[in-house]
């Protein structure tokens, strides 16, 4: 039996899911960097719903496929050099990727999560100065009351020439944050969703300043080639942009 299954086309070694992505969505219409798989469409996703926006196959979203392709070709996390690596509310598509290429030098955290490796409020890093390489969070920072104290936190463990991407959704052309907004539904009328504290606009890249940053702005447009958005899937506008932060 087992030499039976070793002979076995590698698309029938494939979970039950998967299996049946690979042929409901088989296809070369779109790509995913992070799986690096293709498919014939990518799937509606969002509290708001966005067309053509994950992946069949690994779940990616515009964003993850955006950092993904920065990382790898803007950053050194990849030039087989140790890093050690804060990733904050880990994606399912994006941990693997992460845990293979760094081992014990990354670490995941989260407040509510059970699956991370430590529980952190960000508001209150438990880590001493200096204490990483390379930090990512990416959508969590309109969930948190105090952001401007979260980002100084993020500044004060990240080490003299580490860097930074902290994504957060720009949905409005100035930030705009009510603390007397308490109630889920009056949060979705004001910020777009019943757990978002605020909702962010471009001047988000001034309070990543103020915590002390060097920060550099990426757009889609900044690595990927016009003829591939589409096929990745980077239409949408909630792709968004990379927030590149240095110290």
């Amino acid at each position: 039996m087992k030499g039976l299954s070793a002979r076995l086309p590698i698309w029938l070694k494939k979970p039950a899911k998967q299996l049946r992505n690979y042929f409901k969505y088989a296809g070369t219409a779109r790509y995913c960097p992070v799986c690096e798989k293709s498919s014939s469409q990518f799937l509606p996703a969002g509290f708001i719903r966005r067309e053509d926006a994950m992946c069949p196959h690994c779940g990616s979203l515009e964003r993850h496929r955006l950092v993904w392709l920065f990382m790898n070709k803007k950053t050194d996390l990849f030039n087989g050099k140790s890093k050690k690596m804060l990733h904050v509310a880990p994606e399912l598509c994006l941990e693997p990727k992460f845990r293979k290429h760094l081992g014990a030098s990354y670490l995941t955290a989260d407040l509510l999560s059970p699956r991370v490796m430590v529980k952190m409020d960000i508001t209150d890093i438990k880590y001493p100065e200096n204490s990483f390489d390379v930090i990512y969070c990416s959508h969590v920072l309109e969930h948190v009351p105090d952001d401007r104290k979260a980002m100084r936190e993020f500044y004060r463990v990240l080490k003299p020439g580490g860097w930074a991407i902290l994504l957060v959704p720009i949905s409005v052309d100035k930030t705009y944050e009510d603390p007397s907004i308490v109630d889920p539904d009056e949060r979705f009328k004001a910020f777009g969703q019943k757990d978002h504290v605020r909702a962010y606009g471009p001047d988000y890249v001034g309070r990543l300043r103020e915590a002390g940053f060097q920060v550099e702005v990426y757009q889609v447009g900044d690595l990927v080639p016009s003829t591939d958005v589409t096929r990745l899937g980077m239409t949408n506008r909630s792709v968004g942009e990379i927030y590149y932060c240095t110290k």
